[in-house]
């Protein structure tokens, strides 16, 4: 027989567990956050879809050849900007060349920490090599921040789990 105190005291000291990060995968569950609307200028969002103060645009884009490989053919050459972005820890941006569909052909992740342009700007520039340039119709931002990653349940169990920025944008994405 179980004394009764025992039963009692059970269910306090398996929450107590739980909390205290020491239960096992079958505590743990992971969120993905929705991917926020893309556009040449976003508001970056966290990973509850608020945002965060800072804002990014695509400043301009052309197709040319990449200087360290001018007989490679067109490439899409762009620049970018953050606005109010913490330079060290700042937010990073899914960047995507889109046909006239919004579909991405061609996405990269850019960091506002790379932006640093002249005069303190927060400017930088990238390229993508897209397999057909002549279908690129524009480029654009997610405005999910993919700086935040945390572990997943499958990666860590005991300390993982939670909200998790969206997957990165990929070739064949409809943005």
């Amino acid at each position: 027989m179980i004394p009764a105190r025992l039963l009692v005291g059970a269910p306090l000291a398996l929450a107590f567990l739980a909390m205290s990060g020491c239960s096992s995968t079958w505590g743990c569950s992971d969120t993905t956050a929705k991917r926020g609307k893309a556009a040449v200028r976003v508001q970056v969002e966290d990973i509850y879809g608020q945002h965060l103060g800072a804002s990014a645009e695509i400043v301009d884009w052309r197709l040319e050849p990449h200087p360290q490989l001018p007989n490679g053919g067109d490439q899409v050459h762009y620049r970018y900007r953050f606005y109010d972005a913490d330079e060290f820890n700042g937010p990073a941006l899914d960047v995507c060349a889109v046909d006239k569909k919004r579909v991405a052909l061609l996405c990269e992740t850019v960091h506002s920490a790379e932006a640093f342009g002249p005069n303190g700007d927060h400017t930088g520039d990238s390229w993508l090599a897209v397999e057909h340039p002549a279908q690129v119709a524009g480029v654009l931002l997610i405005p999910n921040d993919q700086h935040y990653q945390t572990r997943t349940c499958a990666q860590d169990g005991k300390d993982g789990g939670g909200p998790h920025p969206p997957e990165p944008a990929a070739v064949g994405d409809q943005l």
